[in-house]
């Protein structure tokens, strides 16, 4: 890989004071590429995610050792607010816009951190409705009353509203139609290659992820246990039999995963 832009270096991560989480996580995110952070639901990413973006502290989360670089300086002591100056900012999972405000009014508030004049503003507004052009349609409706893929759409673009250079993505896909997946996905590939925003993103749908991103890592019980290229991810017979959930006789069932997870080789 290139020069990380973003490092995670050895990170141990507890909650409670008793809790440990994370156990020794490393990964890096080269400037200008989507890096995949994937596993099963509890490995470790969103933590991973929050670690990264200060957003631990509120939930009785502690790093307890290692540390997180962005731009060659560290990161992890510092506060949200002050990551979003410096171009890092995180689209949360489950989406979290603001019901009660319009789209439009949810956008707006991605900017906050910025001193931008009206004209800064509208053309910034103009960017997001430009890559995203179903919220431009639904900008003056109420949040509360999208559907959860412009929820999620919303959810990037106040992002984008507050011109980061990375942007730490969870779950885009939690509880949206496929199509609409694919569609954020499309997105999120020509934000990486037209604006050069780089990407690191949590996701339990393996598939998509490995097809969109440059590189990825597999999370089990807060350890990385695999990483490399998506497309060599991708080939790899323990990630298709486990991961993808199909193998050189096809897909497998339900009991023969079960038998799977038990002897996993990388976890031997």
């Amino acid at each position: 890989m290139m020069t990380p832009y973003l490092s995670v270096n050895n990170v141990e991560v507890i909650y409670d004071h008793v809790i440990l989480v994370l156990k020794g996580v490393s990964l890096q995110v080269p400037q200008g590429k989507i890096v995949a952070l994937l596993g099963a639901n509890g490995a470790g990413k969103s933590t991973t995610l929050k670690t990264i973006s200060t957003l631990l502290r509120g939930e009785r989360g502690d790093v307890t050792k290692g540390d997180v670089q962005f731009k060659g300086e560290r990161i992890d002591q510092l506060t949200p607010n002050e990551l979003v100056k410096r171009g890092l900012s995180q689209v949360m999972e489950g989406r979290h816009c603001f019901g009660h405000l319009t789209i439009e009014e949810n956008l707006l508030t991605g900017a906050y951190t910025r001193n931008a004049s009206r004209s800064e503003l509208k053309a910034s507004l103009e960017k997001v409705y430009h890559y995203f052009p179903r919220l431009r349609e639904r900008r003056g409706s109420q949040a509360g009353y999208t559907s959860g893929g412009e929820q999620q759409m919303c959810a990037i673009g106040r992002a984008l509203m507050a011109r980061p250079s990375m942007i730490l993505l969870d779950e885009p896909s939690m509880g949206i139609a496929p199509q609409i997946v694919e569609e954020i996905f499309g997105i999120v590939k020509d934000l990486n290659s037209k604006e050069n925003v780089s990407f690191l993103l949590a996701e339990q749908n393996t598939s998509i992820a490995l097809r969109y991103a440059d590189f990825g890592y597999i999370l089990e019980n807060g350890r990385v246990v695999m990483e490399g290229a998506a497309a060599d991810l991708s080939c790899n017979e323990d990630v298709k039999e486990f991961y993808l959930g199909v193998s050189g006789a096809g897909r497998k069932s339900f009991r023969d995963m079960k038998f799977y997870r038990r002897r996993k080789r990388w976890l031997a």
